[in-house]
């Protein structure tokens, strides 16, 4: 505090400051201060209850000014100011976005003053929920009318799901939805066969894993098209017992077949070897004649053919002449080798029920997590007692693979429909048209016993084979086909 604005009053009062109002009261006065403990006391009370804000401020100071006889304007902007302060306050709420209470801090300090209106302030406290309500409730709204639309997207997928399921069910069991106790949703023709575009991608692709150069992935689709044909073109006929054949029976050509599958597991050969055997031995009765003597040189010199063919080491010529006891000399089986190549023209490539029944097997696994080698092993033992049964030459061997795929799932399996819409769709056979096929084949599995015929039933029931040659098939219901 400067010195020059000190006043020192004569009769020995405290000093005090001098204002610009005490300096004008001095002038007027001549200079004059006439000022006394008391009033001084009653001029502060006066001043504290004009302007309790600007007395605040003073209180602390000991050196208050003090001015008598001057009478102060009432500040009006005062009010102003202060009506300023909370609408500043107000504006800093929001921009926080979070409104103070009538019990807050901000809000004591806004209606501190009497003279302050009430009515801004209300409606200054109502403005934070007008924004609000235009900017954060309409982002929540969209979101929430989001995922109400995604909720009903979704159970709507999971119904529809539901009843193409229930309708896979129901056609792979040859039921209708209404006999399942479920209302079918179709109405027209239209809306039937849209559902069943629906249901055809149910299948799997056993075609999808091209990781094995063995399975040829991409080609087998078109390598067994191709077979479905040559099957119709190459297939022997299935009558020449009766019409060529006058001096062999089919107990006989029975019999051949039975020892050459000895002969097969003797030499362990392939599979398809005996399957091309056999091929090769009706192809060549179906046009040509032969004496009963010639059958057995007719048997191994067909398989010796299939050998050279199919196996990567072939027995020798000498190897089949001594299985036979030697009962026919290398140079006769050299003699109708040469004449069953020339009658197939050297064309030793055709499809045999083995060829199909591979592919098929692989359709039947689809449904399985890990391959079920019984359904294989009693699949093939379905399929060779066919090999031995002149009656089954009049079913193609794709009918008869997938017959015997058909058979050994029921065997296995009297929980679910046997036949599915991989297997209808790999096989091109519906359950229907195996029916003919599946009933002669259980005829021969249940009448094998007694057959004098024994070779492939006591070769599947070795325990390499899980033995399945004993094992017993319940009767075929009629609503399976």
């Amino acid at each position: 505090m400067k010195k020059e604005n000190i006043f020192v009053a004569d009769n020995g009062e405290p000093p005090a400051r001098i204002t610009r109002a005490r300096a004008a009261a001095l002038r007027s006065i001549s200079g004059m201060l006439p000022l006394k403990p008391s009033s001084m006391k009653q001029d502060q009370k006066r001043i504290l209850r004009g302007n309790s804000k600007r007395a605040a401020l003073d209180e602390n100071s000991h050196t208050a000014p003090i001015v008598a006889s001057v009478q102060h304007k009432k500040r009006a902007v005062l009010t102003d100011v202060t009506n300023v302060c909370c609408e500043n306050l107000h504006r800093n709420c929001i921009n926080a976005t979070k409104v103070q209470t009538k019990g807050s801090k901000n809000t004591k300090m806004c209606t501190s003053k009497k003279d302050v209106k009430v009515a801004p302030v209300v409606a200054l406290e109502t403005a934070p929920f007008q924004v609000d309500a235009k900017t954060k409730p309409v982002d929540e709204i969209e979101e929430r009318e989001k995922l109400e639309t995604q909720a009903v997207e979704l159970s709507a997928k999971l119904e529809q799901n539901v009843l193409t399921e229930h309708r896979v069910q129901c056609i792979s069991h040859g039921r209708s939805m209404a006999v399942c106790g479920v209302a079918s949703p179709v109405t027209d023709k239209q809306t039937f066969r849209k559902l069943s575009v629906l249901v055809k991608p149910s299948k799997t692709d056993i075609d999808a894993d091209h990781k094995s150069p063995q399975l040829c992935s991409l080609y087998a689709p078109d390598i067994y098209s191709s077979q479905r044909v040559a099957e119709l073109t190459r297939r022997p006929q299935s009558s020449f017992m009766e019409t060529l054949q006058q001096d062999i029976t089919q107990s006989m050509r029975g019999t051949l077949v039975d020892w050459l599958v000895e002969v097969s597991e003797e030499y362990k050969l392939v599979p398809d070897t005996l399957y091309l055997t056999i091929y090769f031995i009706d192809r060549f009765l179906s046009q040509n004649y032969i004496e009963r003597q010639k059958l057995q040189l007719l048997g191994v010199t067909c398989m010796l053919i299939a050998s050279k063919y199919e196996e990567i080491c072939a027995p020798r010529v000498e190897e089949f002449c001594l299985i036979t006891d030697n009962t026919y000399t290398k140079e006769e089986v050299l003699k109708m080798e040469s004449q069953v190549l020339n009658y197939l023209g050297f064309q030793l490539s055709a499809p045999t029920t083995k060829t199909f029944l591979r592919r098929f097997l692989r359709a039947a696994q689809a449904s399985y997590g890990v391959p079920m080698l019984a359904l294989e092993f009693l699949a093939c033992y379905l399929a060779e007692l066919t090999l031995v049964e002149y009656e089954f030459l009049k079913f193609l061997p794709s009918l008869i693979a997938a017959s015997a795929v058909f058979l050994a799932r029921w065997t296995l399996d009297q929980s679910g429909h046997p036949w599915s819409l991989t297997l209808e769709h790999y096989t091109q056979y519906k359950a229907v048209d195996l029916k003919d096929t599946v009933l002669a084949m259980q005829d021969l599995r249940l009448n094998s016993k007694a057959s004098p015929h024994n070779a492939i039933r006591e070769k599947y029931g070795q325990q390499k084979f899980k033995s399945v040659a004993a094992l017993s098939s319940p009767k075929l219901p009629e609503t399976l086909f």
